[in-house]
C-alpha cells in the first residue's frame, strides 16, 4: 500500500454534453486543481483519465505530495467501479481518497470538507461507498444550491451554469482547488477551519 500518495476523484458525466453541468463540478475542479500538477490526463483502464503527478512546491521548495487526479469516464452513478480500480491500482486506502462533488444542500459558491457521512441521496457517492465498501472517506462538497420553483432536482443539476453564475463559478473552482490541496498538505481539522470560515 502507498503511503504517501492521494486519490483526488472529481465527478461528473462523460462529454461534452455534461461538461458544463452542475453536476460536473467536481471534474471542474479537478481541471483547476491540475494547474498545480506537471503533466496531462491521460486514459487509464480503470475507465477514467488520470494525471499522476506532484502537487506543487512545498515552503521549504520540496515537491508537493504525490497526487493522483482521477475523472470518471463511467456515468455518475456508475463512479465507484472506476474508484475502486484506482484504489487497488495505486494502493490507496480510503483515508487518502478525497471525492469531489456538487451539492445541492449548500448554497451556491459554498464549500464544505467533511470525512464519511450519509451521501444525501447522490449517486455517485452511493455508488463508491458500495464499490469500496466503506463511507469513511473524505469529500469535499461544492454548492450549487436548490433548483427554482417546483424544478426536478435531476433537471436541474443536468443544466449548465447559466453566464450569469460563471464569473462567480471560476473564482469558486480556484478556492475549492485551493481548499483539496490544504486538505492534503495541512489535514481535515485545519482546511475545515479556513474554508468553513471563509464562507
Amino acid at each position: 500500500m502507498s503511503t504517501d500518495l492521494w486519490l483526488v476523484v472529481g465527478l461528473g458525466n462523460p462529454g461534452p454534453t455534461y461538461a458544463g453541468n452542475r453536476h460536473n463540478v467536481g471534474q471542474m475542479v479537478l481541471d483547476a486543481l491540475a494547474r498545480d500538477v506537471p503533466g496531462t490526463f491521460v486514459t487509464h483502464k480503470s475507465r477514467a483519465a488520470v494525471l499522476d503527478g506532484r502537487l506543487g512546491t512545498l515552503p521549504s521548495g520540496a515537491p508537493g505530495p504525490r497526487v493522483v487526479l482521477a475523472k470518471p469516464t463511467s456515468y455518475m452513478n456508475l463512479s465507484g467501479k472506476p474508484v475502486a480500480a484506482l484504489m487497488r491500482f495505486y494502493g490507496i486506502e480510503p483515508e487518502r481518497l478525497v471525492v469531489v462533488h456538487d451539492e445541492l444542500d449548500l448554497p451556491p459558491e459554498t464549500l464544505r470538507l467533511k470525512k464519511g457521512g450519509g451521501e444525501g441521496g447522490h449517486n455517485g457517492l452511493k455508488s463508491i461507498s458500495q464499490a469500496i465498501g466503506t463511507r469513511d472517506y473524505l469529500r469535499l462538497r461544492v454548492g450549487v444550491g436548490r433548483p427554482p420553483g417546483r424544478m426536478d432536482a435531476a433537471d436541474y443539476v443536468l443544466r449548465d451554469f447559466p453566464a450569469a453564475e460563471r464569473e462567480d463559478l471560476a473564482v469558486t473552482l480556484v478556492d475549492a482547488a485551493d481548499a483539496v490541496t490544504d486538505l492534503i498538505t495541512e489535514g481535515l481539522l485545519k482546511a475545515q477551519t479556513r474554508w468553513h470560515a471563509a464562507r
